[in-house]
């Protein structure tokens, strides 16, 4: 029989971890009977939980979202752990650009942990060794949790806004998304002003301000795919689209969405374009590929890699050995 405060504890993990459970349910994923079930809703209630439930044989219990007092957080241990590490990398990393808030988070976190959790956490810090990076501008976890709102109320906003070039705009937009990528966080949006989706590197977001009015956003734009061809279509002197035999998941394992852009062509091809130096360098690049591919533009790469191709083969055959098993 385990205590009552850790039958509590797994109650709450269980109806946290979906909308609805029936009281057999949970009498069954507890090893108890529902007469426990039933008082154990009871303590939690007592507790300040507002586990709500529907009568009849039919209906469950469930975690209400409405008001009045907010109970104590309750994490099992695989999700305390889980926690625990999430706030480290962040706190190392700067996914939320300053690092103090995640730290302050982790060290209360910290202080509640069991000790075996604790310790755990603890041995894992030993062996690991984080990097700073300061190549990379980051973002104030107030001003990304600004933009987030934004996008949550869907109501059009007022940005400061830093350009490529250094200068300071005012931009009103119908905020949609934040995306993360290349450890940049960026804010995909409706600019009213040219009346076309785009992309704001959140870095040079100086304010947001809300304007209070409502907007209905009308067949917004894929985020991540948005964001992703911002990404790949920083100025290359040339660029060549391929056609891969493979289906759309595979190529994007092959070729992330960070170095092309991808459409399907059908249910076992890709279409990627890619983004290169010169038309050597992108050729090098396709035959490091490993994979059957097409070149649908332009000729000099198309050239420049069967060029290279032949290249190889031809230094593949003047190290084939001879019948005397010297090479030729």
């Amino acid at each position: 029989m385990i205590s009552t405060s850790a039958r509590l504890l797994r109650l709450v993990s269980l109806l946290s971890a979906r909308p609805s459970w029936t009281c057999g349910e949970l009498a069954e994923r507890m090893d108890v009977t529902e007469r426990t079930v039933r008082r154990d809703v009871a303590r939690l209630r007592d507790l300040g939980y507002d586990v709500e439930s529907d009568p009849g044989p039919w209906g469950g219990y469930r975690l209400g979202g409405g008001g009045g007092r907010v109970p104590p957080l309750v994490l099992d241990d695989e999700e305390a752990m889980a926690v625990a590490v999430a706030l480290r990398e962040a706190a190392f990393s700067g996914v939320l650009g300053s690092d103090q808030a995640a730290l302050s988070a982790l060290l209360k976190l910290r202080q509640v942990l069991p000790r075996r959790i604790a310790g755990r956490l603890d041995e894992m810090a030993e062996t690991l060794v984080h990097l700073p990076r300061t190549d990379e501008p980051q973002v104030g976890s107030g001003l990304l949790l600004d933009l987030a709102t934004a996008c949550r109320r869907a109501e059009r906003a007022r940005l400061s806004y830093r350009d490529r070039e250094g200068r300071a705009t005012t931009r009103d937009v119908d905020p949609y998304r934040l995306v993360r990528t290349r450890r940049r966080w960026y804010l995909v949006a409706r600019d009213v002003a040219r009346d076309e989706w785009r992309t704001f590197r959140a870095d040079r977001v100086l304010r947001t301000r809300p304007t209070g009015e409502a907007v209905d956003l009308v067949d917004p734009p894929d985020p991540e795919l948005l964001v992703a061809r911002a990404v790949t279509s920083r100025p290359y002197p040339l660029s060549t689209t391929v056609r891969l035999p493979l289906p759309m998941d595979r190529a994007l394992r092959l070729v992330p969405t960070t170095v092309g852009t991808h459409r399907a062509d059908g249910p076992d091809a890709t279409v990627v374009e890619i983004g290169g130096p010169d038309a050597d360098g992108l050729a090098g690049y396709l035959l490091g590929l490993g994979t059957p591919l097409r070149v649908l533009s332009p000729q000099e790469v198309r050239l420049a890699l069967v060029r290279r191709t032949r290249e190889l083969l031809a230094d593949n055959e003047d190290g084939q050995p001879q019948a005397d098993g010297q090479p030729r």
